[in-house]
């Protein structure tokens, strides 16, 4: 019976072998054939696009914010003033409060990189941005995070600025600022001069882009008015020109010139031949608060009451517009040289009634006692 068996079994086993060699060896030719159709698929399937990262969001939504897009959850338009939205920058500091969540409430200042690190979220810039814009940024960074985030963000210390004064400001000139405001920026400068026109300075700014805006700030009707001066908050980088007066129909300069807005003081010249001494004299300059009146001048000379003659003192006023001296007051006469001298009599000068009247301003120059006086007039008395 055993050998019966055998040869049953050796022909069951080389056909199983036979078999598993075959499917060895059509293996490879299967495997390449898969792997081919496997690619035609792909090539034949449209690509599916990948979702963007976290960071590629935020890299997106902040250059919308840059660019203003007209975009409701952005709060930005297009024709917004550039004059009217402050720009975070480097120093600014900022509370950011979260709402149902205090522990990611924080403050912090933004660092000279323009960034600002934010829980949860790590350094995010925030340089350029409005404080709206901000407030969006920080709340599409902690979407990622938390569900439905409020977010209300404050700048509670603004940055020092750098602004540029020219034209007729005392010292004209580069300034830092810690109170970023127009009118600190002029007292800064040493204020206006008695020939600028404050109806019209001008503040030019640079945008982000590279665009220049400007926008001029009326001075002088807040004060002729008194009516609260514009808060116009400058920006790092800013020009402020103050221009020359041209027209002095309906402006005060005696308004201007008592406000804190002008320089504090003029410098007189005083030429004065009234001192005692036969054939002498003597030259020198006083300093007067500015708006001071001829009487005011008049009481700072040293005068010879017995050589003096109070009713003949001359007013010499350089005007910068007619590049000559002039007078435009009380009874004139023309010296030798052309120059406009204005005679005035200093013993009614000294009544109430025409004291009031005589103020003085930047530029005059009395010959030993006279009135309206400007900063670099000429004072004098004339002996009898």
């Amino acid at each position: 019976m055993v050998t019966l068996l055998r040869p049953a079994v050796s022909r069951f086993s080389l056909c199983a072998l036979s078999s598993l060699y075959s499917v060895v060896a059509a293996l490879p030719s299967i495997l390449l054939g898969l792997m081919w159709h496997t690619s035609v698929a792909a090539q034949a399937m449209p690509a599916i696009a990948q979702p963007a990262s976290p960071r590629e969001l935020l890299e997106d939504a902040r250059r919308r914010l840059l660019e203003n897009t007209p975009d409701a959850e952005l709060g930005e338009s297009p024709g917004q003033d550039a004059f009217a939205s402050y720009r975070l920058g480097p120093g600014d500091t900022l509370f950011v409060n979260v709402l149902r969540f205090p522990d990611l409430s924080f403050q912090n200042t933004i660092d000279l990189e323009g960034s600002m690190l934010i829980p949860l979220v790590g350094a995010m810039t925030l340089e350029g941005l409005t404080v709206a814009a901000a407030r969006e940024q920080i709340r599409i960074a902690l979407d990622q995070f938390i569900v439905d985030p409020q977010v209300d963000v404050i700048l509670i210390a603004q940055r020092p600025v750098q602004v540029t004064l020219l034209g007729e400001v005392v010292r004209p000139g580069l300034y830092p600022l810690a109170a970023p405001q127009l009118s600190v920026a002029l007292v800064s400068a040493g204020g206006a001069t008695t020939r600028a026109d404050l109806r019209t300075v001008r503040v030019r700014r640079q945008l982000v882009d590279g665009s220049i805006v400007e926008k001029d700030v009326d001075l002088f009707t807040p004060l002729q008015t008194a009516s609260p001066i514009p808060d116009l908050q400058l920006a790092d980088g800013d020009t402020i020109v103050v221009p020359t007066l041209t027209a002095n129909a309906d402006y005060d300069r005696n308004l201007i010139a008592r406000s804190t807005l002008a320089q504090p003081q003029i410098n007189v010249r005083v030429l004065n031949y009234a001192t005692g001494a036969r054939g002498g004299g003597s030259i020198g300059s006083v300093q007067l608060p500015n708006g001071s009146s001829f009487v005011d001048a008049i009481s700072t000379l040293s005068l010879d009451l017995g050589s003096a003659d109070l009713r003949n003192i001359a007013l010499v006023r350089f005007d910068v517009q007619q590049g000559k001296a002039t007078a435009n007051v009380g009874r004139g006469r023309t010296n030798p040289r052309g120059n406009c001298q204005l005679a005035l009599n200093a013993g009614k000068s000294l009544s109430p009634q025409i004291a009031r009247t005589a103020p003085t301003r930047r530029g005059s120059a009395p010959v030993s006692g006279f009135g309206c006086l400007d900063d670099g007039s000429v004072t004098g008395g004339l002996s009898g």
